[in-house]
């Protein structure tokens, strides 16, 4: 079964490349002038004054994105997807959330955020949007029946929440706004192109013409 349906995947494979585009842009800094400059100049202070009216839930948001509940929620959807036999969902999302977090981590940081004297991206907006994005692909071609309302809500639920922890980590200083709008980005975008790999395999493995056995003596 494909992850992305045909009717979505030209949409997929367009926001998959604004995820790309917007990834470059917010880590781009000329002279401190630019979109990130005028990004981070505009919403960072309005994200800090909410310290003030909601100090509890951004106390305890950022947890959300750290490695153990985000590996703990990644091998949820594993053990889900393995359950009901849908082994490329499965394959998704144990290999896109890592690579998101890992491409973060290992490439972006140490390249283009040390350059910018920046932690950018974001390794909890990377995680967050990564499980999020990964639980909308599962959701956007479900095996079983599901009500096409309900799976905007819980799509919506999920993008929400990981939202919430993005902002929550520039309210409380740890990164600037182009760094979470960068670590969305890089989340959702991977799993994207994690997704239509995976089906245009599946579509070559299912084209590919069957071998004849070896003549018999």
């Amino acid at each position: 079964m494909q992850l992305v349906p045909g009717s979505l995947r030209r949409p997929a494979a367009a926001l998959m490349t604004a995820c790309a585009a917007l990834t470059a842009a917010t880590g781009v800094r000329v002279s401190g002038y630019g979109l990130p400059g005028w990004l981070d100049a505009t919403f960072d202070p309005r994200f800090e004054a909410l310290q003030g009216l909601i100090p509890v839930p951004l106390a305890w948001l950022p947890s959300l994105g750290e490695l153990k509940p985000v590996t703990v929620i990644t091998f949820t959807l594993i053990l889900a997807c393995a359950v009901i036999r849908r082994w490329r969902g499965a394959v998704l999302t144990a290999l896109a959330v890592p690579v998101a977090i890992g491409l973060t981590v290992y490439v972006l940081k140490p390249t283009v955020g040390e350059a910018i004297g920046q932690a950018f991206p974001s390794g909890h907006a990377t995680s967050s949007f990564a499980l999020a994005a990964s639980f909308a692909v599962l959701l956007a071609n479900p095996p079983r029946h599901v009500p096409g309302g309900v799976r905007l809500l819980l799509v919506f639920v999920a993008f929400l929440l990981a939202a919430a922890v993005a902002a929550a980590m520039v309210a409380n200083g740890a990164h600037t706004f182009s760094d979470a709008v960068g670590g969305a980005a890089v989340g959702t975008g991977v799993v994207l192109a994690c997704a239509l790999t995976l089906d245009a395999l599946g579509s070559l493995r299912l084209r590919a013409p069957a071998v004849p056995p070896p003549p018999a003596g």
